[in-house]
Order: C-alpha cells, then structure tokens, then sequence
C-alpha cells in the first residue's frame, strides 16, 4: 500500500515490531517482557451481513484491536478503507499505545477497520455498515475500557450512529463511548482541528529548536484529508507557503504558494486535486521528493521507504500520518542529515483533544475553544521538549528517543501494576 514497492516492503506489523527492538537493549528488556509489549492484548475480527439498498445482503469484515491497558483504558481510531488489513490494525494500535504514552494521557492503545470504500456506499448503506459494525463490536468497546474516534474514511457523524446504535444498546445515552462526535451530542470544540493543530505547534518547536520560524518556508504536503488540510490551513496562517498538495487523485505545486481558499471551494463541489488547477500537476509520490523546506506526510502508512527515501529533499519531516517511514528509510534519512519528528508526538494532537472530550462528557462540563487549544499547545510543547531532551541525552534520533520515553512508561506500569494473576 502506498508506493509501487510496497509489496517488497515490510508490513506495518512489521516495522512496529522492529521500531520497538530498537529500544528494547536500553530498556533492558528480556524477551518475555518484549513479547508482552509488542503483542496486542486482544483481536476482534467480525464478519457481518448488511442489507445493500439493491436488497441484496453483503458481508463485510471488521477488526477491533486493543494492544494494552497498562496505563487506562485502550483508545484509537476507526478505519474505513479497502485496504485495511489486521497486520496494518495491529501496527496502529501499538503506534496508539505509545503515543498516548509520549504525550502522557493515561490511556493504552486500539484501533479499529471495516474492508470497505465508503465512497462507493450510499448513506442509507454507510449508516448500516457503522451501525453493525459498532454492534458486533460492542463487546468489547465502553468509556472505561475502549474508546474509538474517527480515522480515515471516517468522520464525526460516523461517531453519531455509533454513539447512538451503543446508547440504544444500554437504554440510556452513553456520550463517552466515542470521541470526535458532533459538539451537539457531547463533542468539543476544537476536535475536527486538533491533529492538523498539532503539527502546528510541533513545526513551531521543531523550527525553534534550530533557530527557524514558520514564516516564509515553503511546505509540501502530502495527504489532503482532514489533517493535511488542517495543517496546511493553520501553517499558511502562521506565514508559511504551503508549495504542494496531494491526494490519492494526484496533486498540485507551485512555487509561490498554493491558493488554499479556491482548493478548498473546489474540494467542496466534488473536485479531485488532480481536476484543480493552480500549479503543475503532480503525482502522490512526486510530492515526497519536492523542494520544500518541511515535508509533512500525512496519507497512509509506508509512504517513504528505502526505495525513495535518497530523493527526499526536505530536512525536517513532520509525520502527520501513522508509520509513514520505514525503518530503512529512516536510516537514508539519518545519514543525509533530515530531522524526522515521528508520528507518536507529531500527530498527537487529535488523540489529546480527543482525551479532552472524553473528560468533559464524564464531568458534563465543557471548555471553550480557547481553552482546548491553550491546553493542547501546553501538552504538545511539553512532549516535544521531553523528546528532544531524551534525544540529546541518549544522543538518539527523534523517533528512537520518542520510543524511548513512551515504552519506559509504559513498561513503568506495567511493572507497578505486575501480572495478574
């Protein structure tokens, strides 16, 4: 998925695994203890009939995977996509655990998938599809032990129907079952920008830290769902040109600056990026590769691996999506001096508002926007310098470092806590 030498590259099992052993020396871990934090406690997967509006019944599959409660009850979003896989689930689940880690929420990680391309389904058929699928998991999912979110192919009125299918479920409304709801049934302000946020606030500390501001730097872009959108719109706002844009359609780069406003119109009529005009038309791939001072991916895991990594010329990544670099990648990245700030803090914005929410709907006390946004900025601030602290101590990349301080903490509770029975 994501590069035509995916099939050479390791799954995103994989490189969760891997990212993990590269920690696992200085955390003195034996190998049960390795075993215990990089297998996930428990895997759903469930197969479910849905009525088509043709009248025909279609059966879809569906996975639910909680890696580890060692800190609070497990947390990750959920996935709409016709390459969801369990080894990709299960990859996402672990990246969850530490990054609620990293930025110290007390929450383990989940996440959840449907095989489907909810652009090919109706309504009426997604509606169906969610309410189901949020039933047979509901086994397994609550406020104190599972809490999904949106993620790719999914959106705040998917955590409508799943809101409302649990709380029809209990016979009373269940608010905190799900994060990144509508503000109208107990979501929060400041939700549906949180991620994209995020990586503001990390490309501000990440640019500081070498003595740079935002303020005229040229940005690439890739993935233009909600985070990339985000992103880009918030960067621009604090000065920084936004020089390409992609989705899986194609995309676009100008030099100058991209005009977002006309994007975003477009966009909203049904318009691909690869129909809009405003500067050469590139492709998905061409976008890692571009001029750019800071490279933000932020599509789908695997996106810059050992095969393309070399052609890389941003010196500062910012991953806004989850696993987007491998570990060989990783590596080419190193050794041409480009700093990676990895996907565990810098996309952590949207689980931390997300924590945000699911505090207010058990209070039934909500914040304001500006408080959500101050209280994202304190914690997201406070992870990077924790990070870049751990990497100038432990003389480690960012990523190895971020690693470092999220499984330490875990492990610390792990141990704490002890193994029951």
């Amino acid at each position: 998925m994501g590069n035509d030498n995916s099939s050479a590259a390791p799954g995103p099992y994989q490189v969760a695994v891997a990212q993990l052993r590269s920690v696992a020396d200085r955390l003195a871990l034996d190998e049960g203890t390795f075993m215990l934090l990089s297998t996930p406690r428990r895997e759903l997967t469930v197969n479910f009939p849905v009525r088509m509006d043709s009248g025909q019944t279609r059966i879809f599959t569906g996975y639910r995977v909680q890696h580890n409660i060692a800190r609070g009850p497990t947390k990750g979003g959920i996935r709409y996509h016709p390459g969801v896989t369990l080894d990709e689930v299960k990859a996402l689940a672990m990246w969850m655990t530490w990054k609620c880690a990293v930025v110290n929420i007390p929450y383990g990680g989940a996440k959840g998938g449907v095989i489907v391309d909810p652009k090919a389904l109706s309504l009426n058929e997604l509606e169906a599809l969610t309410r189901r699928y949020a039933a047979e998991i509901s086994i397994i999912i609550g406020p104190n032990e599972d809490i999904p979110a949106p993620d790719v192919g999914t959106d705040s009125r998917t955590m409508a129907w799943i809101m409302d299918t649990i709380s029809m479920h209990h016979g009373h409304s269940v608010t905190g079952i799900v994060t990144g709801k509508p503000i109208s049934i107990g979501g929060t302000a400041g939700r549906t920008a949180a991620t994209g946020r995020g990586i503001l606030y990390i490309v501000e500390e990440a640019l500081g830290a070498q003595k740079r501001e935002v303020t005229g730097l040229a940005i690439a872009i890739q993935g233009y769902g909600n985070v990339g959108s985000w992103a880009a719109t918030l960067l621009r706002e604090a000065g920084a040109r936004i020089v390409a844009v992609s989705d899986s359609s194609g995309g676009l780069y100008n030099e100058k600056g991209l005009d977002l406003e006309t994007l975003a119109r477009r966009r909203a009529e049904g318009s691909r990026l690869a129909d809009c005009d405003g500067g050469d038309h590139i492709d998905h791939q061409e976008l890692l590769t571009l001029s750019a001072d800071v490279l933000i991916p932020a599509a789908l895991e695997g996106e810059i691996t050992g095969a393309n990594a070399g052609l890389v010329r941003a010196k500062l990544i910012v991953e806004g999506a989850n696993g987007p670099t491998d570990p060989e990648a990783d590596a080419i990245l190193a050794e041409n001096g480009v700093t990676v700030v990895p996907d565990i803090l810098a996309n952590a914005g949207g689980v931390v508002v997300s924590y945000f929410e699911w505090v207010q709907d058990l209070q039934s006390f909500f914040w304001e926007e500006s408080q959500v946004n101050s209280r994202l900025r304190e914690i997201m601030v406070k992870a990077f310098g924790e990070v870049r602290d751990n990497a100038e101590k432990e003389k480690l990349p960012l990523r190895q470092a971020a690693l470092l301080l999220a499984v330490g903490r875990v492990l610390d509770a792990t141990n704490v806590r002890g193994i029951y029975p």
